[in-house]
C-alpha cells in the first residue's frame, strides 16, 4: 500500500499552478501572454523573440522574473503583479480535493514560484483557503525559485518544515530533485509519467491518490 510510504509524513507541501487545479483551466495560457507582452515592453524584442526569452530564462534560471532581474534590473512586485492579472472565474471549487487534504494528518503548506497574492486568490477560487496553515509565494525565497536549493532552503527554514518528515506534491519534474534530496517523499502531479530517480510517485488525479494515504 502507498499510504505505508507516508506513515511518517507530518508536513505536506504542495505546489499550486497545474498541482491544486488542473492544467485544462489553461491559466498559463493567460500567464504566457502576459509574460511575453511584458518582455516586449521591457526589451523591444517581437512576440516570438520575447517568448524565447522567457522560455531561456526559465530554462537557465528557473523562472522568467530570475532572469529579468538579473538582466534588467526588473521590479519583481511589479512584474507579479502584471503577469498573474488574469482571469480565475473559470476555476472551480474542488471538495473532493478539499476533503482530501482536510483529512491529512499535520500540517499543510502551499509553495509556489508566482506571488502570495496569486496563490490566495486562486486557492479562494478553489474552495481550498480553509485547508492550508501558511501560503509562500516565490517573494519569501527572496526572489529566488523552485528549482534552487536557496528557495527550499528559506521557506522550509520560515516554517519549520523537517524535510525528512516531509512530502512534495508538484507538477514540475526537476522541482522534485532538491525535496529528493533534502528526504522528503516526493509526487510528481502530471498526466505524463517521467522516470526519474527523484520521484517517488506519480499521480495524474490528486484527489484519489491523497485518500490512498489516510485508509
Amino acid at each position: 500500500m502507498v499510504a505505508k510510504h507516508f506513515a511518517h509524513v507530518d508536513t505536506w507541501v504542495f505546489d499550486l499552478d497545474n498541482t491544486l487545479y488542473p492544467p485544462s483551466a489553461d491559466l498559463f495560457g493567460q500567464m504566457d501572454g502576459r509574460f511575453s507582452a511584458y518582455v516586449e515592453r521591457l526589451t523591444g524584442l517581437d512576440q516570438a523573440g520575447a517568448l524565447k526569452l522567457c522560455h531561456d530564462y526559465w530554462t537557465a534560471y528557473g523562472s522568467t522574473l530570475t532572469g529579468l532581474m538579473a538582466h534588467y534590473d526588473v521590479d519583481p512586485h511589479h512584474f507579479l503583479a502584471d503577469v498573474h492579472d488574469i482571469d480565475i472565474s473559470h476555476l472551480e471549487e474542488d471538495q473532493a480535493l478539499s476533503q482530501a487534504i482536510k483529512a491529512l494528518p499535520g500540517r499543510k503548506i502551499v509553495f509556489t514560484n508566482g506571488s502570495h497574492n496569486h496563490a490566495k486568490r486562486v486557492l479562494a477560487a478553489r474552495g481550498l483557503t480553509v485547508q492550508f496553515d501558511a501560503v509562500y509565494g516565490v517573494e519569501h525565497a527572496d526572489f529566488k525559485p523552485k528549482p534552487t536549493q536557496y528557495a527550499f532552503s528559506a521557506v522550509f527554514a520560515k516554517d519549520g518544515v523537517t524535510p525528512t518528515k516531509a512530502a512534495m506534491f508538484e507538477d514540475e519534474a526537476r522541482n522534485l530533485a532538491v525535496p529528493h534530496a533534502l528526504g522528503m517523499r516526493t509526487v510528481h502531479v502530471h498526466d505524463d509519467p517521467q522516470d526519474a530517480d527523484h520521484i517517488h510517485h506519480h499521480t495524474n488525479h490528486l484527489p484519489d491518490f491523497l485518500s490512498q494515504l489516510v485508509r
